[in-house]
């Protein structure tokens, strides 16, 4: 009998690439969305209906909710995502996905996310904000009850390039730091196949990378290409950056000040880095171990979706 999975968010580029992937490999997958109207990208309409997706209305802010679509479900396995807006970092949601059915959750966490859980500061707020769902489920579903899947620097995070390559310069703080540029479609190809499949080892921490490190400065030129442009990259202070991030970036205050510190933070270490965290080279093989297939290049990656980065 096929394993029942809920996938929540399945209109972001991860969800929906896990939520593909569950179906692929036999799984009945269901889809919690708080718009249960919103097309979800690179899933048409007719091969939903195929392949038996279920849309349900859940909010993963919102515990009833998420109770009431596994238990009517009856779903065993379950894909989140940090929801910024818990205010108990997720615990309630995590006691609603136990106590309805749920025995295996795969976490979107974060590459940030790393030693004593319990040591990271609220002053860093990306890492802190995850590892609180990590140790939340670790308290609720205990260590063999949850992955968490850490990827590093997501490869749409260069849209942010866009305007500057318009304007025909671009600028960047840190324009030699080096970023992996993982594809977020690898990511949910790695965190679907642990839906359908279950964990293929004790592993409950996986840290996600793409397969080179780039420096951002690389990363400009490869898009540029692409797109048939090349641009000036001109590098800005700590306030400029701060400025970009906030304005034209939309990130809120405290993100933008942990990403100006990182980016800082960066500049006085050494190589095998992204946004400034030493990497254990071998994590680069994880999205073949783990999904069966091998990674996605930025540059197929840009290639492919070369129209994102033009009006």
């Amino acid at each position: 009998m096929a394993r029942t999975v809920i996938v929540f968010g399945p209109t972001g580029a991860v969800g929906s690439a896990a939520a593909r992937t569950a179906s692929a490999l036999g799984a009945k997958v269901i889809l919690a969305m708080r718009d249960t109207e919103k097309p979800i990208p690179g899933l048409s309409a007719s091969d939903e209906k195929a392949n038996a997706f279920t849309r349900v209305h859940a909010d993963l802010t919102k515990s009833d909710t998420v109770h009431h679509a596994v238990l009517t479900t009856q779903a065993t396995h379950a894909f989140i995502y940090l929801a910024f807006a818990a205010a108990d970092n997720m615990k309630a949601t995590v006691h609603a996905l136990m106590s309805a059915g749920i025995e295996l959750v795969v976490f979107l966490s974060s590459f940030t996310v790393r030693g004593d859980l319990a040591a990271i500061q609220p002053s860093d707020m990306i890492p802190y904000a995850h590892a609180q769902v990590e140790m939340n489920l670790v308290e609720v579903l205990g260590e063999k009850g949850f992955v968490a899947v850490r990827p590093g620097a997501f490869a749409s995070n260069t849209l942010q390039y866009k305007r500057g390559l318009e304007r025909g310069v671009v600028k960047i703080f840190g324009p030699d730091m080096t970023i992996d540029c993982i594809v977020p479609e690898d990511i949910g190809r790695v965190c679907g196949t642990i839906l359908a499949n279950g964990p293929p080892d004790d592993q409950r921490a996986i840290y996600l990378y793409g397969p080179e490190l780039l420096s951002q400065r690389e990363a400009v030129k490869i898009i540029g290409t692409a797109v048939g442009r090349d641009p000036k990259v001109e590098e800005c202070d700590a306030q400029g950056a701060y400025k970009m991030f906030v304005e034209e970036g939309g990130f809120p205050a405290p993100i933008a000040e942990y990403m100006v510190r990182q980016t800082q933070n960066a500049f006085a270490r050494g190589e095998d880095q992204v946004l400034g965290h030493t990497i254990d080279r071998e994590h680069h093989g994880n999205i073949e171990k783990y999904s069966g297939k091998k990674s996605t290049t930025f540059k197929e990656w840009v290639e492919q979706g070369k129209g994102m980065f033009v009006s």
